[in-house]
């Protein structure tokens, strides 16, 4: 399923659905959204992220911008790592064959991406040094994050990763695009 567009806009976020039954579609019309696709919760750099975002929340939606998960996992599931990281109410949705990471262009990291020399660096940095530890594998482990920023149905800023350990400024990444707010 690759990304398909009518004018410009993505079609597919008609049939992305959260936990709220809003699509995608309906949300980016109202405001931006940045859509975060996370790597599996047991990851550390996942874990890292929601706490990234957990601090930044607040200044994320103060932009005018709703944020939105994209997961590897059951709804359920989901929630208990969300409000472990308090992200409590946070909109997400469950992806667990990957379809709406492969539309996005995410693919499976290779050797270098995920067990790299520079991966295992900031693994231990982000796991051992800032407390983000190891979990289980919950989703698939070889899959590669991303995030998007949209608006009105259309891709206005992407960070695609080429390592599993980037560690993305989700700020910045509001600063560097022109959203419209009304």
């Amino acid at each position: 399923m690759m990304i398909a567009t009518t004018s410009g806009k993505l079609s597919l976020l008609g049939k992305m659905v959260t936990n709220t039954q809003q699509t995608l579609a309906e949300l980016s019309e109202q405001q931006p959204i940045m859509l975060v696709f996370l790597r599996h919760f047991g990851c550390t750099f996942c874990r890292e992220a929601l706490s990234d975002l957990s601090r930044d929340r607040e200044n994320i939606e103060a932009s005018g911008t709703t944020l939105v998960f994209v997961h590897m996992t059951d709804y359920e599931t989901a929630e208990r790592y969300f409000q472990r990281f308090n992200l409590p109410g946070v909109l997400h949705i469950s992806d667990p064959e990957c379809r709406y990471y492969a539309a996005f262009g995410l693919v499976k990291g290779n050797f270098n991406q995920l067990f790299g020399l520079q991966t295992w660096i900031r693994g231990f940095s982000a796991g051992m040094v800032a407390g983000h530890g190891i979990g289980g594998q919950v989703g698939d482990g070889f899959q590669m994050p991303g995030v998007f920023i949209i608006q009105e149905s259309e891709i206005k800023y992407s960070f695609i990763h080429k390592l599993a350990s980037e560690r993305p400024d989700y700020l910045d990444m509001l600063n560097c695009c022109s959203i419209q707010t009304d």
